[in-house]
């Protein structure tokens, strides 16, 4: 198999670099390519050290079988007809098509079977914190149908990207050392506070992190009845979103059968001793690949339930997605 990873040099293609390093994905050939800036630098994998190529209107991926993206929106959009041109599947890590109609918006988990068709050859990797919220939605979903979920969350610095991972470190030393720490990557400082807002605002009063959850959510379960409320906040916390949820089904599920539902399902891990004070923390999902899932009870204000969700978003919220879709298509191809 033959892979290449657009925007290997940001803190996404590094990590998928890092899955597939550590992964039973067989990869013949890997290609790697970013901007003018990252362009002729090395990365290491299995082995060898392979240069990052500029990616330009001229670059060829013949031969390429997959193209893991995870170069925004705008690179996407405009790189799409040259990357998948010679037939090569575009899984993007991107917004640019996730609503598209003809383009699969995929959690293998879930839906894997819509990466199996995609006109376009793109699939959609969803956003990090639909997809997991969704991991942990669907144990309960296939026990009776979800109808309304309220959601927030907890997102680390790492969901802004590698420079906003750096400045977070940068702004508790300058503090430290007495200085005005600079505000860059973020609408304000984030050290020793939370910011209730990540990407812009709409029209409706919820920002467009908020409305991913709700539209995708959607799009992803099969299920257009399900209504989702979103608040979404960046808290200072390096790496792994965590997430406080809320769940109405159909018909009221118990607290023992949430539990064995998340108990048995594939990409969750139940971690749920209040007792033993074990429940998830990002601390000790970073760098990991599940779903963690704890505190689950039932909700005191209305007949539902509520629980809470730590992943790591670098992992399972995009780059391991994105090789998981990958391999659901080669074993059912």
């Amino acid at each position: 198999m033959n892979i290449a990873i657009v925007g290997a040099g940001g803190a996404v293609g590094r990590e998928i670099i890092d899955v597939l390093e550590g992964g039973s994905l067989p990869v013949d050939n890997l290609r790697l390519f970013g901007s003018a800036r990252s362009a002729g630098t090395f990365l290491p994998f299995r082995g060898q050290n392979i240069v990052i190529e500029e990616l330009t209107r001229e670059s060829s991926f013949a031969g390429v079988d997959y193209a893991l993206v995870s170069a925004g929106a705008s690179v996407s959009r405009d790189f799409a007809d040259v990357i998948t041109r010679h037939g090569t599947v575009m899984v993007d890590n991107s917004s640019a098509f996730r609503m598209d109609a003809d383009v699969p918006l995929v959690v293998p988990e879930i839906n894997g079977d819509d990466a199996l068709g995609a006109p376009r050859r793109i699939i959609a990797n969803p956003n990090c914190t639909t997809i997991q919220m969704v991991v942990a939605l669907n144990p309960l979903h296939r026990i009776s149908p979800v109808r309304r979920v309220h959601v927030s969350t907890y997102q680390a610095a790492s969901g802004a990207g590698s420079r906003a991972m750096d400045e977070l470190v940068q702004q508790h030393a300058d503090i430290s050392a007495g200085k005005t720490p600079v505000v860059e990557r973020f609408a304000h400082q984030l050290a020793y506070n939370v910011i209730p807002h990540i990407d812009v605002f709409t029209d409706n009063g919820y920002t467009r992190e908020e409305m991913k959850m709700y539209h995708e959510t959607k799009k992803i379960m099969h299920a257009p009845d399900i209504e989702v409320s979103a608040t979404c906040v960046r808290v200072p916390v390096m790496r792994a979103h965590s997430e406080a949820i809320w769940v109405e089904t159909e018909c009221p599920i118990s607290v023992d059968e949430a539990r064995k539902a998340f108990a048995a399902a594939p990409g969750v891990v139940l971690v749920d001793d209040p007792a033993a004070l074990a429940y998830p923390m990002p601390l000790k999902a970073a760098g990991s690949d599940p779903v963690y899932v704890g505190r689950v009870r039932r909700d005191l204000a209305g007949p539902g339930l509520s629980f809470w969700t730590v992943s790591d978003q670098l992992r399972k919220g995009a780059a391991l997605n994105a090789v998981q879709i990958v391999q659901y298509i080669a074993a059912h191809s």
